[in-house]
């Protein structure tokens, strides 16, 4: 599957990919590597893909909490879609993956990328995908805020989130 989603990378444009043998090499190469997008499986070994996600949001160690991640799995019960999601993912796709099905979330992410949210137990992009106009609740998202927010749109999406005009190292 490694090799399938290499050959789709490639063929929109991408010029440098990492492969990772696992979650620990992988959080690696996030801290010693320029990476624009991450896109892991939801089955790995050592830690998996929900695990490895919510190490990149919240470890004070991480190099880019903000970084757009993509997750593929061959299983996806609403279960896996939803933890997931509470992990901190950006997109979600099912394998096997199609071009132009991880073309669309590179493009989401890119191009519409969700405000970061930071609560008592969850920190990435916000999980509502659109606003309810019935909603006449209070607003409990009160997560948003400037340190929070994902990268300034237009920008390389290495950038330091906070500071446009800076390269993340």
């Amino acid at each position: 599957m490694i090799n399938i989603v290499k050959t789709i990378l490639r063929g929109f444009g991408a010029t440098q990919i990492f492969e990772a043998r696992d979650a620990t090499e992988a959080f690696h190469r996030l801290k010693h590597d320029s990476i624009d997008i991450v896109i892991t499986d939801y089955q790995m070994e050592v830690l998996d893909g929900v695990e490895f996600i919510k190490l990149v949001r919240n470890s004070s160690d991480s190099a880019n909490r903000y970084v757009p991640i993509i997750m593929l799995t061959a299983h996806s019960e609403r279960s896996r879609v939803l933890s997931a999601r509470d992990s901190g993912t950006n997109e979600f796709c099912c394998k096997p993956v199609t071009a132009q099905e991880l073309h669309r979330k590179v493009v989401a992410i890119v191009n519409h990328p969700r405000p970061f949210i930071k609560t008592g137990g969850y920190f990435g992009p916000d999980r509502r995908r659109k606003m309810d106009p019935k909603y006449m609740g209070p607003e409990r998202r009160e997560g948003w805020s400037e340190d929070h927010k994902p990268p300034v749109k237009g920008k390389k999406l290495t950038q330091d989130p906070h500071d446009p005009d800076s390269d993340v190292a």
